[in-house]
């Protein structure tokens, strides 16, 4: 029996909204993400025997853990090498926020929060290159090859200019943004989606090929808008971005209809976030109020769950479910 712990120690992770540029950045296109407030924490306390793992997901010993979750054991068990410490006497606790399969970051900010809860316990704090070493293995679990762009989101705290294989670099805005972030309720398949561009890639590579690059050019304006805060003119290329997500084929109706409605009840912009295939959408409004109203409307049209925020302030607001 487990005595009662003597010791703890917590670590924490946002989620992540791609703001412009999913999909194109696996092809070396930028993009740029941004802190969302749905958080995940994970509590490490001294125990004894085998190590156990109690998460939504699963609860039991890390050896035991199913194969969708391999890469998280091996995360744990890596991390623990590389600290010293022994694969015994501990007790870890995932508590997350962050619904699963939905282009929200979910696996790498679970990742994030048990590596430096991990370097905490052991008194401890990782620098980002040992946090990045880490997480990805059970990035590379998760997603096969990641672009790396979910790691660097939900651990930093300010939206990121992202390439793959460069370091990101933080992106100043020129005054708040107020973004509505909603779930279609169907889990998207990154995995999946970006095998189906791959695909068509080899398909179709000029048309493709274009699509990319015009992805690239809207992240390169969208950031320009950022630092002018030119809200409008990202909503715009909120709009042109999602209009060649759809020619890349990883959007659906589930999404446009939401996408739709989020324009029609007066957001700046819209488009699918991460993966697409399901998952979630987001939008750009004027104000907070703006955003509240736009996430109502998104729930009365379907949406399983909408929030909204303003990107300088820490809260998160939820819309509740319409009778």
């Amino acid at each position: 029996m487990n005595r009662v712990s003597t010791r703890k120690a917590l670590g924490e992770a946002h989620s992540k909204l791609i703001l412009v540029g999913e999909h194109a950045v696996v092809y070396g296109k930028p993009a740029i993400a941004i802190p969302f407030p749905l958080k995940v924490r994970s509590i490490v306390e001294e125990s004894s025997g085998n190590i156990m793992f109690e998460s939504a997901v699963y609860t039991g010993p890390i050896d035991s853990m199913p194969m969708r979750m391999k890469g998280i054991s091996e995360c744990i068990k890596e991390t623990l090498h590389y600290l010293g410490k022994p694969l015994e006497g501990l007790r870890i606790r995932i508590d997350s926020a962050i619904p699963l399969g939905r282009g929200l970051g979910s696996s790498a900010a679970v990742a994030v929060a048990l590596v430096r809860s991990l370097f905490s316990f052991c008194g401890q704090e990782p620098s980002q290159r040992e946090l990045f070493s880490f997480v990805q293995i059970a990035e590379t679990h998760a997603h096969g090859k990641p672009s790396g762009i979910d790691m660097a989101a939900v651990s930093s705290e300010c939206p990121i200019w992202f390439e793959r294989e460069k370091e990101p670099i933080p992106v100043k805005t020129n005054g708040p943004l107020y973004i509505v972030a909603s779930d279609t309720g169907r889990i998207g398949d990154t995995r999946i989606a970006v095998e189906n561009v791959r695909k068509r890639y080899l398909l179709e590579p000029e048309k493709v090929e274009k699509s990319l690059e015009k992805i690239g050019k809207i992240v390169d304006e969208a950031k320009n808008a950022l630092l002018n805060g030119d809200m409008y003119l990202l909503g715009q290329l909120l709009n042109r971005n999602q209009e060649e997500l759809i020619s890349l084929g990883v959007s659906d109706d589930g999404l446009n209809r939401l996408i739709e409605r989020a324009r029609n009840a007066g957001a700046l912009g819209a488009k699918l976030t991460g993966g697409g295939l399901g998952g979630c959408m987001i939008a750009l409004a004027d104000s907070l109020e703006s955003a509240r109203i736009i996430s109502s409307e998104l729930m009365k049209s379907g949406a399983f769950r909408s929030w909204y925020f303003s990107s300088q302030d820490d809260s998160l607001y939820a819309s509740q479910e319409v009778k």
